[in-house]
């Protein structure tokens, strides 16, 4: 099988040539290391979308150890061949990889069980040692679990399948690494004194999709804010580290959480979509129309949150945080809003500069400017400086989080991956909101399927000092 492997040609794309070479240079990786990748929740939605596409990808581009398995477990009884069946529709293979795309699953094995038996990880285990170096192999576990079950199977990992890898947190784009710290224009202006507020986004464009009774025992705070949106959050508000190291990165991070205090309800708008009659296909439904939702559920789709950090740089600047699902829009972006300018000699002409890194879709970074309006009149008008990474870097192909995530699993970099103290901050700020809303069954506001969201969260943001002119749309230059 390895000669097999050895043999077959690898992709030479620019950037997956540099990643390939980062994870290789590395001195304390060896190649001829056996590595198992064990995916556990093989058959659900999030590995086969998106964690058995992202390894493919990385095996077919050649950026993963050559000696490296993979292996799925789940409660449902599959084969390899119904996981393909299965993972196919996401993967994107061209008509000229069908020999490297059967490499790769030659490479896959499964195996069920139940997440609370022992015996079951107990037959994992002696799977694993079958494999060719399995006993000298790196393990590399990945829970794509609900996290209801994950005590159960990190014990029974510990107990039967040691060497425990463990579950991962998907990075923030690391642009803003380098935009705060690279660059000498932003660092003066990075603070309380120029930043009037800072809108961190997550928007779904889609419902839960049938997935509403998973959905319902975590809600879109725990799913999304007080992961996905807090690591936005400190990295646009943390100090300068030491350097690029992962645990100087985490420091200044967890710096930042400390400085937090634990969020108010009143400073919270909680939402539940509704179906709009007008509207086509799954937009027709509410979330209660879900069949996996239990009757009357008042779990949140949607939640707009202020939170504001305590120090120095940052006192009196709400961050607000803004997530749902079935929204008007897919879009995942930092904003920084800053204040007005001082004196002003335009007669209220001039509307707040802006800084956008749009994460996804359509990766970007945009500046909100002013400047004169064509013509021989002196009128001002919103334009901006830009760079969408398509425009700019037509030729490359940017790797997204996940294939990112896992290179930095191999790689062993931990930058992305959240420490135990910056995990009890993080809960820290938001436990105590999660248990009055669960206690008080707070009922949360109807929005309309495909709409901005409840009318409520707007003038919250409007209240504590985001300005929305509504005058200006960026536009992709990738679609003109």
């Amino acid at each position: 099988l390895a000669e097999k492997m050895s043999t077959l040609p690898l992709s030479r794309s620019e950037v997956f040539g540099e990643l390939r070479r980062e994870l290789y240079d590395d001195e304390e990786f060896h190649q001829s290391d056996v590595h198992i990748f064990i995916i556990m929740g093989a058959s659900g939605d999030l590995a086969k979308k998106k964690i058995y596409p992202t390894l493919w990808w990385l095996f077919r581009d050649g950026l993963l150890p050559e000696q490296t398995y993979f292996v799925g477990f789940a409660r449902s009884d599959l084969t390899v061949d119904a996981l393909r069946t299965a993972c196919l529709p996401y993967m994107k293979v061209a008509d000229t990889e069908a020999d490297r795309l059967e490499a790769f699953f030659i490479r896959n094995s499964y195996i069920s069980g139940k997440y609370g038996d022992e015996v079951a990880f107990s037959n994992l285990h002696s799977h694993l040692l079958s494999l060719p170096g399995g006993a000298e192999a790196n393990r590399l576990f990945y829970l794509a679990l609900p996290p209801s079950v994950y005590l159960d199977v990190t014990k029974n990992i510990h107990r039967r399948c040691m060497k425990l890898g463990g579950a991962v947190q998907s990075p923030m784009v690391q642009n803003l690494m380098v935009l705060r710290f690279g660059n000498r224009i932003f660092g003066p202006i990075w603070n309380r004194d120029s930043v009037a507020c800072v809108v961190l986004t997550f928007k779904e464009s889609f419902g839960t999709q049938g997935r509403g009774g998973y959905f319902d025992d975590f809600g879109i705070i725990r799913d999304v804010m007080q992961n996905h949106l807090l690591q936005m959050l400190c990295l646009v508000a943390m100090e300068k580290p030491a350097s690029t190291s992962s645990d100087d990165v985490r420091d200044e991070k967890v710096k930042v959480l400390k400085c937090i205090t634990p969020v108010s309800l009143a400073d919270v708008v909680l939402g539940q979509y509704v179906g709009d009659p007008k509207g086509e296909g799954e937009a027709r439904l509410g979330y209660l129309d879900d069949p996996t939702v239990p009757k009357g559920s008042t779990q949140a789709t949607f939640a707009t949150a202020v939170l504001y950090v305590r120090n120095e740089r940052w006192d009196g600047v709400p961050f607000i945080l803004r997530c749902g699902k079935a929204l008007n829009e897919r879009k995942a972006e930092v904003r920084l809003q800053f204040s007005d300018v001082p004196g002003d000699i335009f007669s209220a002409q001039c509307r707040r500069n802006e800084l956008v890194v749009r994460v996804q879709p359509n990766e970007a970074i945009y500046a909100k400017m002013m400047s004169k309006k064509p013509g021989v009149y002196f009128s001002p008008e919103e334009t901006e400086l830009d760079l969408t990474y398509r425009s700019r870097y037509r030729d490359v192909k940017l790797p997204d989080a996940y294939e990112r995530l896992i290179l930095d699993v191999f790689c062993g970099s931990q930058m992305h991956f959240v420490r135990s103290d910056e995990l009890r901050e993080a809960w820290r700020i938001f436990t105590p909101l999660l248990h009055q809303i669960e206690k008080e069954k707070t009922p949360p506001i109807s929005y309309k399927y495909g709409s901005r969201g409840p009318a409520e969260a707007d003038e919250l943001v409007q209240r504590v000092g985001f300005r929305y002119e509504g005058t200006y749309k960026w536009v992709n230059p990738h679609k003109l």
